[in-house]
């Protein structure tokens, strides 16, 4: 291994969780887990390095992993650029790449009763030690229970916990036979053609890659099944982690945070809320949250907020500027900044209050004079006010003046409307945009009622499949 390489991998492993050092080390074939409560880390490295590596199957790990940002920052590519490349085979064994996506997917309670099931095949103390599904693989492999030619208990054991979606993924890997060499080091590297593209600038490494048979010439009836029903959820973020992830709820006015936890605790989010915050605090609430490492874990972010604003600033509950700017908060949450949700929809929900509008008017502030404008119906959907400039992202802003404050019992329309709408979306399975579409609609209803009160919306997102909350 070239020093260039080396200190390639050094980088890359310096930057993960002790979960990620151990999910690659098994996409590597690696069964001593054991070994890397101590040094995940330094294990990695030296699974890595004992190992054929080329920058090729280490931007598969990366990518495998989700961390986008160590496939930009560190190898110098990108997630659709290694996507690309591995279009035409893939240098991780398939059966790991599927234990790895089971994995993914599996929540804790359904973690929970697979080890209950498991009390009389594994050890209890191993049982006890069980933090992820690749935990339970490892010590089944050991115990010669489980492998890419074996895999009929683990698929009953699916079933038997209600998951017949991951059985179903078992069950099609199998009907497909592509059995490959499940060592404990991976096979020859797959011929890629962009291969020495996809170095890093000014690497002088070269990729000494071998052609390897493809496994299967001919697409089965089967195969284009699966691939089929894997179209189709693509079209979807995944939503299968227990919780969903954590929804962020920050009411700096004291009317309605609760209820808004309320309904995101049934749409099963682990919700932080914080209440009556100064402009400095919440910057360092949503800094903190921002670094959170459950992120990793997670499958999608919720931010909620309530607050005063001036113009496109938030107040929160101080009683002038300068504010906090909406698109600092988006910042914090961009892959560059959060790296837990490269690749996942990142819902932000947004009342304020403007103190700087007088009560009554008829348009948007912040708008210029270029008339850059969206319009649903009457609700306007003002592009100037906060443009969400990365992916996955759904900006639900609604806006008023601060007088209604003074209103005694004051209740958001928008607020209620959102409640309302995501709890039937749960129900009914609707994705976001759909929902947010009933949303405009109480809203506009409400603005023909009430003229002299009306609420102003700024619907944005740049999301790249559906989103469901169900």
């Amino acid at each position: 291994m070239s020093g260039q390489l080396y200190h390639t991998i050094s980088q890359i492993t310096d930057e993960l969780s002790t979960e990620e050092c151990k999910q690659i080390s098994y996409l590597c074939g690696a069964l001593d887990m054991d070994m890397f409560s101590a040094d995940p880390r330094g294990m990695l490295q030296s699974v890595l390095c004992q190992m054929r590596m080329d920058y090729v199957f280490l931007m598969e790990l990366v990518l495998k992993i989700k961390r986008y940002d160590l496939l930009r920052g560190v190898l110098m590519t990108s997630k659709s650029t290694v996507e690309g490349m591995l279009k035409h085979g893939h240098a991780v064994p398939e059966y790991r790449l599927l234990m790895a996506d089971v994995s993914e997917e599996m929540g804790t309670e359904d973690l929970k009763s697979l080890t209950f099931l498991l009390r009389g095949t594994l050890p209890k103390h191993k049982l006890e030690n069980v933090q992820s599904f690749l935990d339970i693989v490892v010590e089944l492999e050991k115990l010669n229970q489980l492998s890419s030619e074996k895999m009929d208990m683990i698929e009953h054991y699916l079933r038997s916990i209600h998951r017949a979606d991951l059985a179903k993924k078992i069950s099609r890997y199998q009907q497909r036979g592509l059995m490959t060499n499940q060592g404990t080091s991976p096979p020859d590297r797959l011929q890629l053609g962009r291969c020495r593209n996809a170095l890093p600038n000014n690497s002088s490494v070269s990729c000494n890659v071998k052609q390897v048979p493809k496994f299967c010439d001919k697409m089965t009836a089967v195969k284009k099944e699966a691939l089929s029903s894997c179209c189709q959820k693509d079209e979807e973020y995944s939503m299968q982690s227990d919780p969903r992830g954590v929804c962020l709820i920050i009411d700096c006015v004291g009317t309605e945070g609760d209820q808004l936890a309320k309904t995101f605790k049934g749409l099963h989010f682990h919700v932080i809320i914080h209440k009556l915050l100064s402009v400095r605090d919440v910057l360092s609430t949503l800094t903190e949250v921002a670094r959170q490492r459950d992120h990793y874990r997670a499958c999608v972010f919720v931010c909620c907020i309530i607050s005063r604003s001036l113009s496109s600033d938030l107040l929160a509950t101080d009683s002038h500027g300068p504010g906090l700017n909406l698109d600092t908060v988006r910042h914090l949450f961009t892959p560059n900044s959060c790296p837990g949700l490269a690749g996942k929809p990142k819902l932000f929900f947004i009342q304020s209050y403007d103190v700087s509008v007088p009560q009554g008017y008829d348009g948007c502030t912040g708008c210029g004079d270029q008339g850059d404008l969206e319009t649903d119906g009457t609700v306007l959907f003002c592009r100037a006010r906060t443009v969400p400039a990365d992916a996955d992202i759904f900006w639900s802003h609604c806006w008023t003046g601060g007088k209604k404050l003074e209103i005694p019992n004051h209740q958001s329309v928008y607020l209620q409307a959102l409640r309302s709408s995501l709890t039937e979306g749960q129900k009914r399975r609707t994705h976001l945009v759909d929902i947010h579409m009933a949303v405009n609609r109480e809203v506009y209803e409400h603005n023909k009622k009430s003229a002299e009160s009306s609420c102003y919306l700024n619907l944005r997102h740049t999301l790249r499949k559906n989103v469901y909350l169900s």
